[in-house]
């Protein structure tokens, strides 16, 4: 398997498919770089290089103890740039994995980056706060490290519904993508997951968001059910100069069905042009 070595002598597994300018993919929470393959899958046919790796804790990467913070998840995004020699390289992250982009342009910058598209993306601040009235209460995420302690198992199952909007009327969803979505849950360390929630939900990515100085597409469906647009994608598109936003009526937590399809063009579109 392909496979980055950090510093701290942590493996970080990664794909690397195809041939071209870099886009290098980040999963969101609780998930892998199989996420993606759909995705990969594209860019790698349309004249791409597609890479995406397992964050640390995550899939077929080191599960450690320590370092299960988003500072040393865009360090170890940095070090594979690195060690891949990436340059003009497109960062894509959804949900954690935009922070994880994100946090990496605020400790290392953007002279290996050409792009960036953050969709259903955390940044700038989940957490409810005096300052951020418009974020989501302590006790979502309290919920949140419950289940992952109690039942992770039937907990996953469960949440890959609202995270694909699933309990809509008119859902198509299919057992065969909750039991995926499952199945990439089960494969991350329970301390990894657990830690991962005060991460994604507490972590500001205000003064990040401020040092992305290159061109940006902020992805977000309006029937989010994880991450609420108007306190992430939508305020994000507003701290981003010059970002280009677009909101997907309907469009869940996940990319899943018709928003997926949307979004693979208008990717494609961007990443081309």
């Amino acid at each position: 398997m392909p496979i980055a070595r950090m510093p701290d002598k942590a493996e970080i597994f990664y794909k690397d498919w195809g041939s071209g300018q870099p886009v290098v993919f980040s999963h969101g929470w609780p998930l892998t770089a199989d996420v993606w393959d759909k995705q990969l899958g594209l860019v790698a046919s349309s004249g791409f290089r597609a890479i995406a790796h397992d964050r640390r804790g995550h899939g077929r990467s080191s599960q450690t103890w320590d370092g299960n913070t988003m500072d040393t998840w865009a360090d170890d995004l940095a070090a594979l740039i690195g060690q891949l020699n990436l340059r003009d390289v497109i960062l894509v992250g959804h949900s954690t994995g935009g922070g994880e982009i994100t946090r990496y342009v605020g400790r290392h910058g953007t002279s290996r980056v050409a792009k960036m598209v953050l969709v259903g993306a955390v940044p700038p601040l989940m957490l409810l706060t005096e300052n951020n009235p418009k974020g989501t209460p302590r006790s979502a995420f309290d919920d949140i490290r419950a289940g992952v302690e109690a039942d992770r198992s039937q907990f996953y199952l469960d949440l890959s519904v609202p995270f694909y909007s699933g309990n809509r009327e008119g859902s198509t969803l299919s057992d065969g993508a909750r039991y995926a979505f499952w199945l990439m849950g089960m494969q991350v360390g329970i301390k990894a997951a657990y830690d991962c929630v005060k991460e994604f939900s507490e972590t500001d990515f205000t003064e990040d968001l401020a040092k992305i100085d290159v061109p940006t597409f902020v992805a977000v469906g309006d029937d989010d059910q994880i991450v609420p647009i108007e306190a992430a994608g939508l305020r994000t598109a507003e701290l981003v100069s010059g970002a280009k936003l677009k909101v997907y009526p309907g469009g869940s937590h996940g990319l899943v069905d018709e928003y997926e399809k949307a979004f693979n063009a208008d990717l494609l579109d961007f990443i081309r042009n």
